[in-house]
């Protein structure tokens, strides 16, 4: 493994490790208002993003095709916004494991997806190290009750953790990590303020106590700025299928944290699907990095791989295993990929 592909393993798996452990954190955002909470948090980030883009932003941002906008605007609606959306529908009919497997599934679906649209075929190797890592994910979170509503919300879920891979292909290269994460960011907070008007009326923001404010900052600052940038730099260096396999990584964090704060229990089910989770990442990024008797991905291909949704950790979250209050507007605990 060469410094430039250890550094992208390394800034993926940091970001993935910010995520899980952000659920147990900010479990007292149960009761803050969804879509109020998700304005704030990517507002601020946006914000915190500004000074970071770089004095070449504005003439990158203004060259930008209308076909590229509308890129942009879908990947913020359905990697950010719809996937934690669809975690909270979800989360009314199923329990809170039964949304993070199916979004712990993202690797293997990505492993087959970018491949297929770079015009190669999977590695098989590849897709068995992705295979361990969901059966990982699952084996640390377990199932739960659930009908068929939570199926099909759950699959939305998982279908925005993929959405936000696959989509975001093409704008990496000509934004770059810093300037793609202050546009989805800032797109991301007028779709919730929106979201937030239409449901939940002037209800939709209020000031938070003292907890929750120090829960959004912990989201906004921590999450989405140290996280966006470590996730999106690491796919620059390690490209989509590798990237993707250190979502595995997000409910093993949270069920590591979780003791801390008494909201859950790390147990022989935890160690287990921990090393099944570690095992598939160092069989798929290792083939990915030199495999014998096997062409190694293009190197433009790694560099213009897409991103994973391991960093939209979804707000008021609570620990592996918790339900949510059924207030319709915090998410429970599914510490599976994306989001952050």
């Amino acid at each position: 493994m060469n410094a430039t592909t250890a550094r992208g393993s390394l800034l993926a798996a940091l970001a993935c490790v910010l995520v899980g452990g952000s659920f147990t954190a900010n479990s007292v955002l149960g009761s803050y208002p969804y879509a109020g909470g998700q304005a704030v948090r990517y507002g601020l980030a946006c914000l915190l993003f500004v000074p970071l883009a770089g004095p070449g932003a504005r003439p990158r941002l203004r060259v930008l095709t209308a076909r590229q906008w509308a890129r942009l605007a879908l990947l913020a609606a359905v990697g950010m916004v719809g996937f934690n959306l669809a975690v909270l529908a979800a989360e009314r009919s199923a329990e809170p494991a039964v949304p993070g497997v199916f979004v712990g599934c993202a690797p293997v679906v990505v492993a087959v997806m970018v491949p297929l649209l770079e015009g190669r075929r999977p590695h098989r190797t590849v897709l068995s190290g992705a295979t361990l890592v969901a059966v990982g994910a699952f084996t640390v979170q377990g199932w739960g009750r659930t009908d068929s509503a939570g199926i099909a919300w759950s699959l939305c879920a998982l279908a925005g953790e993929v959405g936000f891979a696959v989509l975001a292909v093409p704008l990496l290269r000509p934004l770059g990590p810093r300037l793609l994460s202050a546009t989805v960011c800032g797109l991301a907070a007028v779709e919730s303020a929106a979201l937030g008007a239409l449901l939940d009326g002037g209800g939709w923001l209020r000031r938070p106590d003292a907890g929750e404010t120090a829960a959004l900052l912990w989201q906004a600052v921590v999450v989405t700025v140290v996280g966006f940038v470590c996730w999106y730099m690491g796919m620059q260096r390690i490209g989509a299928e590798r990237a993707t396999l250190f979502s595995g990584l997000i409910p093993v964090a949270a069920a590591g944290t979780a003791p801390l704060v008494g909201t859950g229990s790390y147990g022989l089910a935890q160690a287990v699907g921990s090393a099944l989770v570690g095992a598939g990442v160092a069989l798929g990024a290792g083939v990915l990095t030199r495999s014998p008797g096997a062409s190694p991905v293009p190197a433009r291909a790694r560099a213009a791989s897409g991103l994973s949704g391991c960093r939209r950790g979804v707000l008021g979250r609570r620990g592996p295993g918790r339900r949510s209050s059924g207030s319709g507007r915090s998410p429970g605990g599914v510490p599976g990929g994306p989001a952050g």
